[in-house]
């Protein structure tokens, strides 16, 4: 059980009862909210329930936190409990249940700040899912990052994820794709065949079809076009994707399923679900066109489903057939798709969709991730797709590795503009935060190192020797990480993450500055012994988050 649920259980209690022997006057329910105090004098945690129940008890607050305080019932947690004005019950953690807490985490090992909340809970999380045209380019970084760091967040609450990336094959701009690579094709051969319009501009084309002609010869040249296409069409799609694959495993993303959109028209999935929409009233027909009845569903515009002159669904269209696959015939509990902040109006049209299948909305979660920008040596970098200028994910990987992008990306929220200083990242000093935390693994393992070369068993130690204010401080940090990990997961805000390593990395340091760990003293052996195990919980704990945000985790730096 988690710290907050355990004091949330207390003060519970002490409501309880002191509305049974009559101090407090009875009250309906009231949510109790455990927080950390700013001051460091008020506390470990702190819960502000008394001001809330002032108005409905007709009490002054302080009276009300009195009352509870006397009320909490003892625990091995607790040290200290007290009220503050003006109506605050403050909770000091007990030093002796601190010190025992080295020994959990040892023994949770690199488990440690997982928990089962989510327990028999199903949850898919659908990002990326870049049109298969190109290689990923900066802009969609940070989604697979957001992304695939929450998916390890979840599992680590007890939630089965599924990571899925939708694979947009099936629309017009995967048309445009193929006309364009007909003719970058032809040109290969030595044609001279103009480019399509509209048509995708570009080295990347040009490269994969020289590929292509290369592999595959001049058999298709002998096709009219269209038959050409059905046949580049396949083998162009699996190389597209098989590059998306591998760049983003050097990100450390990977997925459970790459979910077709090809196969929803295929299987028969979307005329199923269209149908289903056209007799419940739905889906009616205008101009030529299918669309969707937004507006009985509270939308101010109607939505196209099938266009009226090629008859090819529309993106929103397939949407349609995909959400009703998730929820209605793969059942996931959950739903969460991470999307660029292009697709701010797409939000509501899929709250509507789930009115349509009467599928409760909490259910579907969109993160839009905002866009970042570039900057390097206190310039900005202007990154662009248009006019060929484009920077891909694994080039802005070469220029400052997998782990700066990943701990870079999750340090600020989603929906926040963000600057990725390239310079920065490059750094091999404590201003360059993810140097400052893998360092401070790498040194914690140093440590762990020096005391097996010199044979220090501290399997056994006597805890109670942990009394510095610097491993105390030690030891509230690193317990921190099952809260921060649930918090993360309630909140789906993997943002949490780094912050959580780098206070405890500055943590750490305040450690070493104040505490010599292994002393060749004799007298100081039992000391050292304790601190050992303080610093492998460290390690542990600092392992862990590196783990969760989908860095790696030195040994030696």
């Amino acid at each position: 059980m988690k710290i907050t649920d355990t004091l949330t259980s207390l003060v519970s209690s002490a409501l309880e009862s002191t509305q049974s022997s009559g101090s407090l006057p009875p009250t309906g329910d009231f949510e109790i909210n455990i927080e950390r105090p700013k001051l460091t004098e008020h506390g470990d945690f702190s819960t502000s329930l008394p001001l809330a129940l002032a108005r409905t008890m007709r009490m002054s607050p302080i009276q009300i936190a009195e009352a509870i305080s006397i009320a909490i019932p003892e625990n091995e947690m607790i040290g200290m409990v007290e009220p503050a004005a003006p109506g605050f019950v403050n909770f000091t953690l007990s030093t002796s249940w601190l010190q025992s807490q080295v020994g959990v985490v040892r023994k949770a090992g690199t488990s440690f700040g997982s928990n089962d909340t989510g327990s028999g809970q199903s949850v898919q999380i659908e990002f990326v899912s870049v049109n298969p045209t190109g290689p990923l380019h900066v802009g969609h970084a940070r989604g697979a990052v957001i992304g695939s760091s929450l998916a390890n967040v979840l599992e680590a609450n007890g939630y089965e994820v599924q990571r899925e990336y939708y694979v947009n094959d099936a629309g017009n701009q995967m048309r445009v794709f193929y006309d364009t690579l007909y003719s970058r094709y032809m040109q290969a051969a030595g044609n001279d065949t103009p480019l399509p319009d509209p048509s995708y501009p570009g080295e990347y084309l040009k490269d994969l079809a020289n590929d292509l002609f290369h592999d595959m010869g001049e058999s298709v040249l002998a096709k009219g076009k269209e038959d050409a296409i059905v046949e580049l069409a396949p083998e162009s799609l699996r190389r597209t994707l098989a590059e998306i694959r591998n760049v983003l495993l050097k990100l450390n993303v990977t997925y459970d399923n790459w979910f077709h959109e090809s196969s929803l028209i295929a299987s028969g999935k979307f005329d199923e679900v269209l149908e289903l929409l056209e007799n419940a009233n739905l889906v009616f027909e205008r101009d030529g066109a299918k669309w969707f009845a937004a507006t009985k569903l509270g939308l101010e515009e109607d939505i196209v489903v099938i266009r009226s002159e090629e008859g090819g669904p529309t993106y929103f269209g397939t949407d349609i057939a995909y959400h009703h696959e998730k929820f209605i015939s793969r059942k996931f509990d959950r739903v969460i798709n991470v999307w660029g902040a292009d697709h701010h109006g797409h939000v509501a049209r899929m709250k509507a969709l789930l009115k349509a299948f009467e599928v409760d909305q909490n259910r579907l979660t969109i993160i839009l991730n905002q866009i970042v920008n570039f900057s390097s040596g206190g310039e900005s970098l202007k990154f662009s797709k248009r006019n060929n200028v484009l920077v891909t994910v694994e080039e802005l990987i070469k220029e400052v590795g997998t782990d700066a992008c990943r701990f870079t990306f999750l340090s600020r929220s989603p929906e926040s503009h963000m600057e990725f200083d390239l310079s920065l990242a490059k750094t091999q000093s404590s201003e360059n935060p993810v140097y400052y935390v893998q360092y401070g693994h790498a040194r914690l393992a140093s440590i762990l190192r020096t005391a097996n070369e010199r044979g220090i068993d501290f399997n056994e130690a006597d805890l109670t020797l942990l009394t510095h204010p610097r491993e105390m401080e030690l030891i509230r940090k690193i317990i921190e990480l099952p809260d921060v990990v649930d918090r993360a997961a309630e909140k789906l805000e993997p943002h949490h993450l780094p912050h959580y390593a780098m206070d405890l990395s500055r943590s750490l340091q305040r450690f070493y500055e104040a505490c010599r760990v292994i002393s060749s003293a004799v007298p100081e052996i039992e000391t050292t012994k304790a601190r050992l195990q303080l610093v492998e919980a460290a390690k542990y704990a600092l392992g862990r988050t590196l783990t969760l945000m989908g860095m790696d985790s030195p040994e030696q730096m």
